[in-house]
């Protein structure tokens, strides 16, 4: 069997399976937030941090969730979580602490009704909710992290577009202590 073919075979099923008008509304809640907050939990931390690193190279101001430096959060600030079940019970103090103090919450996920959803200001679902079948080849959870990985760099290609960065551009706020 071809597992690339599978692999890009279900990604661009899920993705046809995903409403696009999301995208818009998630950049507008960026380009409207003071401060950008990202996280998530396992696999999809590592897909969060995807996501921020590109942010932070467009010129963002983005600090990761849990890190010893990042700073607090606050009433027009924006907190972005990556959780395929809109429910990890360790993110959830993290999504009551941004409600309490003001700041807007949007959720990826794979599910439109979760813990995490019932209290977003955006959710967007990747795929629906009959998206993602047990495939074998692809175990816990790789249709969600990988499809939302693409539907987040996608997002940031729009805004590259839309915004008229250049490579140069974000290649000069790129790290450089690495």
């Amino acid at each position: 069997m071809d597992n690339q073919k599978l692999i890009l075979d279900r990604l661009t099923t899920i993705l046809s399976e995903t409403d696009k008008s999301n995208a818009a509304k998630l950049m507008q809640l960026v380009d409207g937030a003071g401060r950008i907050f990202i996280g998530g939990a396992g696999r999809s931390l590592l897909v969060s941090r995807f996501f921020a690193m590109r942010l932070v190279h467009s010129g963002y101001n983005v600090s990761m969730v849990g890190e010893v430096v990042t700073p607090a959060i606050k009433a027009g600030d924006l907190l972005i979580l990556v959780s395929g079940s809109g429910g990890t019970e360790t993110l959830l103090p993290f999504v009551k602490k941004a409600k309490s103090v003001g700041a807007k919450l949007a959720v990826v996920s794979m599910k439109a009704k979760s813990a995490m959803a019932d209290v977003a200001d955006l959710t967007i679902q990747i795929g629906n909710d009959n998206s993602f079948p047990l495939t074998q080849g692809m175990p816990m959870g790789s249709q969600f992290e990988l499809s939302t990985l693409v539907y987040l760099e996608a997002i940031i290609a729009d805004n590259i577009f839309a915004k008229g960065l250049t490579e140069e551009g974000m290649r000069a706020i790129h790290a450089n202590l690495e």
